[in-house]
């Protein structure tokens, strides 16, 4: 594990499972994994006190990583069952894909800007995260040949559902995603897939920044 940032955190951190845990955040597994992954690593210059505020903060690349609340509140929603193979559509610093790791057997993430990639897959190394691959490329496009998915999780705005995704869940999978359009009103939907079709469930209003489909340096 790297040095960590000089401080004592203890009462930040502290601050930070108290405000989840006010907010409706109950999940006993959740609240150990966001306990156990230390923040701080996955933000670039930022202090200990911002890492634990229950705020989005600026990584690379123009992206965010969102605030702890978001997190916890999406891998609650997912279900994640320490048998299930996750799915994540961009990668960001890796925060998300280190949370998911504590809770699932694999987590595959993909990501859009290398600079984002290479920096979270070492980050996840570092910290000995070893069931969770990042990947470069198309996160809209998923990843077909470790498909099907238990679980999908969509970091990004789409405006409507990615039939793709959606074809890469399994049966009785979840897939959590912000629906809705850049600038307008959006919100995390739940889709459950069954052999009955796909329900919906709209849940709380956020603000994420839109799904791309380009690659960049």
């Amino acid at each position: 594990m790297p040095k960590q940032p000089a401080g004592d955190d203890s009462v930040g951190r502290m601050q930070f499972l108290l405000t989840l845990r006010r907010r409706g955040i109950g999940d006993a597994a959740v609240l150990r994994a966001m306990d156990e992954v230390p923040r701080e690593y996955f933000i670039e210059g930022a202090t200990l006190e911002a890492a634990y505020a229950d705020r989005a903060l600026p990584i690379a690349c123009g992206q965010t990583i969102s605030q702890p609340y978001v997190v916890a509140y999406m891998t609650e929603q997912l279900a994640v069952e320490p048998k299930h193979r996750v799915l994540e559509v961009g990668t960001g610093s890796g925060y998300q894909a280190a949370i998911l790791s504590r809770l699932a057997r694999e987590v595959i993430t993909v990501e859009r800007f290398r600079t984002l990639a290479e920096a979270a897959r070492g980050r996840l190394q570092t910290l000995g995260y070893r069931n969770v691959e990042v990947r470069l490329g198309d996160g809209l496009a998923g990843a077909p040949d470790k498909a099907p998915f238990d679980r999908i999780v969509v970091t990004a705005a789409t405006e409507t559902v990615p039939t793709n995704l959606l074809e890469q869940l399994g049966e009785g999978g979840v897939m959590m995603l912000p629906l809705g359009p850049q600038g307008g009103a959006q919100h995390l939907v739940r889709l459950t897939k069954s052999g009955d079709g796909t329900r919906q469930e709209e849940l709380i209003a956020v603000r994420f920044r839109p799904a791309a489909r380009r690659t960049s340096p």
